[in-house]
């Protein structure tokens, strides 16, 4: 696991996009993972930045949600379906058929979990996962208690995660009980998970997941087992780290060629 701390959630993102831009002009039929909440929009911000500005080219690549709501009507502004396609997807050009999410409104939610473990695997696989974590450890939702090895699958959010995503609705009640989730060993099967962390609301997860055992009580630590994981945090989401002086020396020493 590569730890990088840098000062603001500007540089988080940007340093994310070099990761994306370098895999999509290397592999233009990439296919990315994509995460919702606020963790992810400066890099949404700046990828769309880049294509606007600079024309980096997304028309060939294919995206993944992590998760969907259970129970929302399709179309529902909260809809993680919805968020990506607002907050990135229809701000470059990926293809609308190339952004897929699990269903969370059909009446056959075992089958629909099923299908989308399928479409990754039709795709080839994810190149590159995008990450944020829970102040409980969570990724994707993957509440604390879940399997290391689980798969596409329905899980109950546990009470901080609906507390903590009510900001994004009228009221707490409008928080749906239930989500489809990629499962920790979907997530695991990407070839590069970047995940992203700010602010002093995040520190204890990131100490947690980074410095802590492995363990499904925090369900982020299973990026230690992963080949390729890099962690891009501010200086707020550090605060807690025992070796963030370690994690800095190795960064600013680390050869140029080797990217992220």
């Amino acid at each position: 696991m590569e730890v990088i701390i840098v000062p603001s959630s500007k540089e988080i993102g940007a340093l994310a996009a070099d990761s994306i831009e370098a895999l999509v002009r290397n592999k233009p039929n990439a296919v990315i993972g994509l995460a919702t909440g606020s963790s992810p929009l400066p890099i949404y911000d700046e990828l769309a930045r880049r294509h606007a500005d600079e024309g980096l080219n997304f028309s060939a690549v294919s995206g993944f949600a992590l998760d969907e709501y259970v129970g929302l009507p399709s179309g529902h502004f909260e809809s993680y379906r919805e968020v990506i396609r607002r907050e990135f997807t229809n701000r470059v050009d990926v293809a609308a058929e190339n952004v897929h999410g699990p269903d969370g409104s059909t009446e056959d939610l075992l089958g629909a979990c099923q299908a989308y473990e399928d479409a990754i695997s039709a795709a080839g696989g994810i190149d590159l996962q995008i990450l944020g974590v829970g102040t409980n450890g969570h990724i994707g939702f993957n509440e604390p208690g879940s399997s290391l090895a689980s798969r596409t699958r329905i899980k109950t959010l546990a009470e901080q995660t609906r507390q903590d995503n009510a900001r994004f609705f009228d009221h707490l009640d409008q928080v749906p009980h239930h989500v489809v989730t990629q499962g920790l060993g979907t997530i695991m099967d990407a070839r590069h998970l970047v995940l992203v962390a700010f602010g002093a609301g995040k520190a204890d997860a990131v100490r947690d997941f980074v410095e802590g055992p492995v363990s499904a009580a925090c369900p982020a630590s299973i990026l230690q087992f992963h080949p390729r994981a890099t962690v891009i945090i501010d200086e707020a989401a550090a605060s807690k780290l025992a070796g963030a002086p370690s994690y800095r020396h190795a960064y600013d020493n680390k050869p140029a060629w080797q990217g992220l």
